[in-house]
C-alpha cells in the first residue's frame, strides 16, 4: 500500500513542496506588480511633463501674439497688415505696397515699411528667444502665372519669385541691424510657397489676399517634448 499510494511522509515532503511553488508564485506577482506599478509611475511622470511642455507652449504662443500686438497695434491697419494668433504669422496682405507685378525687388514704400518694421519686431522677439525653433519669411503668389503658362509652369514661375521676393526681404533686413548679424543668420529663413497655400474666399481664390509675404516666429515646443521622450 505505501508503494502504492506513497507513504505519509512521502505526502508530507509533497505538501512542503507546493507550498514552496505556490509561495514561488506569489513573489513573482509582487515583483511583476511592483515593474507594473514603476512603468505606470514613469508613464504618469512622462505624461504630465508633456502636459506642462503642451501648456507652456500654449501659454508661450499667447504671449508671444499679445507683445507683438500690442507693438504694432496702431501700425496694422496702414501697413495693409494682421496678426495670425494660431500661427504666430505677421502678413503683409498688400502686394502693389510690397512688390512690382512680377518683380523681385522691394518697392520703396515697402523698404520704409521694414525700416520701421523688422527692427521692432526683432526687439519684440527678444525675450522669446530661447523658446523660438525659427523666424520664416514666407513669400506666398496667386496661382496666376505668365499668359499662355500652364499650370505647372505657372506653379515653378511662382516659386522662383515667392523665393526671390522673400530673399531680398531677408537681405534688406539684415542689412538694417549689422549687430545682430549672427543670430539672424542662425534664425532667419526666407522661403518660398508659390502658389500652395492661397486664400480662399466663398470656395474662390483671392487672388489679392493670396499674393502676401509673413514673418512666422516657430516655436521649439515639439523640439523640447522630443528631448522629455528621449530622456526617458
Amino acid at each position: 500500500m505505501n508503494t502504492l499510494f506513497g507513504s505519509s511522509d512521502n505526502m508530507q515532503d509533497s505538501g512542503e513542496h507546493w507550498l514552496t511553488v505556490s509561495d514561488l508564485m506569489a513573489g513573482l506577482m509582487m515583483v511583476f506588480l511592483f515593474i507594473a506599478i514603476v512603468f505606470m509611475l514613469n508613464t504618469q511622470k512622462e505624461n504630465n511633463k508633456i502636459k506642462e511642455m503642451t501648456v507652456a507652449y500654449q501659454q508661450n504662443q499667447v504671449a508671444i501674439f499679445e507683445a507683438l500686438e500690442q507693438e504694432f497695434q496702431h501700425d496694422l491697419i496702414r501697413w495693409g497688415a494682421r496678426i495670425d494668433k494660431e500661427t504666430l504669422a505677421f502678413n503683409f496682405q498688400s502686394p502693389d505696397v510690397l512688390f512690382a507685378n512680377n518683380e523681385t525687388t522691394l518697392s520703396a514704400t515697402y523698404k520704409q515699411i521694414l525700416d520701421d518694421f523688422f527692427p521692432r519686431y526683432i526687439h519684440v522677439l527678444t525675450p522669446y528667444r530661447d523658446s523660438l525653433d525659427e523666424i520664416r519669411i514666407e513669400g506666398h503668389t496667386s496661382s496666376a502665372g505668365l499668359r499662355g503658362s500652364t499650370q505647372a509652369q505657372a506653379y515653378f514661375y511662382n516659386m522662383r519669385l515667392s523665393q526671390g521676393r522673400t530673399c531680398a526681404v531677408l537681405e534688406y533686413g539684415y542689412g538694417l541691424m549689422p549687430n545682430e548679424s549672427d543670430w539672424i543668420k542662425a534664425t532667419i529663413a526666407a522661403v518660398g510657397f508659390s502658389s500652395s497655400r492661397l486664400i480662399m474666399q466663398d470656395g474662390a481664390e483671392d487672388a489679392a489676399m493670396s499674393r502676401r509675404v509673413s514673418f512666422r516666429a516657430i516655436t521649439n515646443a515639439d523640439i523640447q517634448i522630443k528631448r522629455i521622450l528621449e530622456a526617458q
